[in-house]
Order: structure tokens, then sequence, then C-alpha cells
């Protein structure tokens, strides 16, 4: 490991807009290109360090042009901070960054991280616990109509990646059919829904219960109840005994305890666009303390995020559902290095320090 000299000395951000091969739809709305900006961190030493700010409007409203903004103003208060000292850096964001910064969070806290290990020698993924090096991630099925499902599912199944998480929040009846159409594709899918909030409890129970008439019985559902609906989502998991994740409920540590608290949900989805590393990092241990299961996902991101969220799942062992597959939907991929391969994996063991993934930009 090198000494001294872990001084920030320049925070960058570039933005990228990547075109979609396909639209990427959920409840609250769809994407066909992603508009991203890129964080790069270099200390004294000349080690640099990336990351990336990918907010999806439709979840929070969040934009990359805000995102951008908050990078360069936040970054410009870390000239000359020491890089070794990252709590209190990511400590930082928290504290300069609004609520809605969870992308702006996410880019600077990566690419301090990407950049420290780099300097030490390390794979971020030890920084998080090192408990494994690699990761199976589910691929998506968005919304669309039944045909459009199946051939989705067909394509997933190529893939060779068994868990397919499938969109929902049309009508219970649509949905029981689109559903219906991926297991048909690929019967030995293991399958996990995504209301996103489309649905209320009613309506998520009455789809469970349309697919348990055809013999299909999903393994999770995904916010089956508006965010703030933690009754909601007890009494869905209470009559249909279909474990409930939290997404949209989960967007601090505050939520996270209050989830564990009430027994609201028995598995927390984390997302580094939500809340940036450290407070995302701290719900999952928050969810361990608890008992509870891990998810760890995203939004429509590059390789680049994908694989720093591939590194704190590897690090932190035993995340039952991982959802990093969004790099599919990009008609390019922007970045260079670690990725999305066959089966879903994410294959840490190449990565000798840091994330192991670079913007094309800078690369």
């Amino acid at each position: 490991m090198r000494l001294g000299r872990a001084e920030i000395a320049a925070v960058d951000a570039r933005p990228a807009r990547v075109v979609m091969n396909e639209p990427f739809a959920i409840a609250g709305g769809s994407s066909s290109a992603l508009e991203t900006v890129f964080a790069r961190v270099r200390l004294a030493d000349g080690t640099a360090g990336y990351g990336e700010a990918s907010p999806f409007p439709a979840f929070n409203g969040e934009t990359a042009a805000a995102a951008e903004r908050q990078i360069l103003r936040a970054g410009r208060r870390w000239l000359g901070r020491d890089a070794a000292a990252w709590r209190a850096r990511l400590t930082e964001l928290e504290d300069w960054l609004p609520k809605r910064g969870g992308a702006a969070r996410a880019a600077l806290g990566t690419a301090l991280l990407d950049a420290w290990t780099r300097r030490a020698g390390l794979p971020l993924r030890t920084l998080f616990g090192g408990a494994s090096d690699r990761v199976v991630s589910d691929v998506t099925v968005t919304l669309g109509d039944a045909k459009a499902a199946d051939g989705a599912a067909r394509r997933i199944r190529a893939l060779g990646v068994r868990t397919v998480k499938i969109k929902v929040g049309s009508t219970p009846r649509e949905d029981a059919a689109r559903v219906a159409a991926v297991v048909k594709a690929h019967p030995r899918a293991v399958l996990t829904l995504d209301a996103n909030q489309g649905y209320g409890p009613s309506h998520s129970l009455a789809l469970v219960r349309l697919l348990r008439a055809r013999g299909i019985t999903p393994v999770l559902f995904e916010q089956p109840a508006e965010a703030d609906d933690l009754d909601g989502l007890a009494a869905f998991h209470e009559k249909s005994g279909v474990p409930v994740a939290a997404d949209e409920s989960l967007r601090s540590r505050a939520d996270a305890l209050k989830l564990a608290r009430t027994g609201a949900a028995q598995v927390l989805n984390i997302k580094l666009m939500k809340m940036g590393v450290l407070e995302a990092w701290d719900c999952g241990l928050i969810a361990r303390a608890a008992g509870l299961g891990v998810m760890v996902g995203g939004m429509v991101e590059t390789p680049l995020s994908m694989g720093a969220a591939a590194h704190l799942a590897a690090g932190l062992g035993g995340v039952e559902f991982v959802d990093l597959d969004t790099p599919l939907w990009l008609a390019k991929n922007p970045t260079r290095g670690i990725g999305f391969g066959r089966g879903g994996v994410y294959d840490l063991s190449s990565v000798k320090a840091g994330i192991g993934v670079v913007p094309r930009i800078w690369s």
C-alpha cells in the first residue's frame, strides 16, 4: 500500500446520454435513453476513482442535470481533504447534499471509494466485508403485453438466467396473463413481482390469487402498496403469505429501522442511487441486525454503478436477491471492465483493486 498523498486533488463530472435498445417501463413511467453523469475523484498521487449518477426521474423526480451540479459543488468542498478518512468524507456528502441528491452522493461516494481502494490495492468488495467474489442477478420483464413478456422470457432463458423479475401495475388480469406467458416461455424460472407502487394492497392480493389459480406463486413481491402505506404492506403479506420487499418505502436509515420495527417488509431493497453508498451500506447492516432479507438493486445504470453495487452485495454476502440487470438495456456500453455475464453472474474475482470499471471517456 502506498503511503501519503491521499488528499483529494480534483473532482470532475461529465454528462453522457446512452440510447437504450428498448424502453425500460415501470408503473411510474418509462425511459428510452439513459441520462447519466460520470464522476472522477483524483488523488494527489495521481490515483483516480470513478462513480456514476443515474437517477430515474420516474422514481423520485431527481434529474441528471441536478446531480451534475451537486457533484461539482460538493466536489469543490472536498479538495485538499484526506480520502483515507473515507467515512468522514461520505458523511459530509449526507450533510451537504439534499435528500433528493442520492444519485450525486452515489457518484461521489463510489468514486472516492474506487480511488481509495485502487490506491490501497484492494477490490472494493473487501471494504464491504469480502464475503464472496461473485453475485448472480435476475433479469427484468418490463411492462408491456403478454406477447412482449413471452419474447422477453425467451431471451432471459437463452441468457441462462433463472430468476425473472416481472414489472406489474396495469390490471391484475392483464398482469396475470403476462406472468403466465413468462412461465410458459421459461417454465423453470423463479419469479418475483414488482409493482413500483402501481398497485394498492387489494389489487396486489387479487393478482396473487389469480396467479395461484394458475398454479403460480412468486417468491417475492416488491412494493405492493404505496411507499408510506406500511400497514398495507403488512396486510398484503399477512393475507397472501408472499414475502414483501420494500423499495420506494426505503429511502433512509430511519425508514429501514421503521420497516424492521413494524414488520411491514421481509426484505429491504438497497440501491446506491436512492441514498448514496454510506446510507445504503448501513441499511444493509440494519436489515441483517433485524433478521430481514437483503436485495441489492438499482435504477437504469451502466456497468460502473451496477458493478459497485455488485461489490456491495458480494462484500456483504448472503444477499438473497440481486437485481443488477439494466446494462442489458443499453445499446452501447459506455464503460470498460467487469459487467453482467452469462447466467446473470457478476464475476469480481479478476478485480484486484477498486471497482474494476472505467468510463470510456476517461479510459
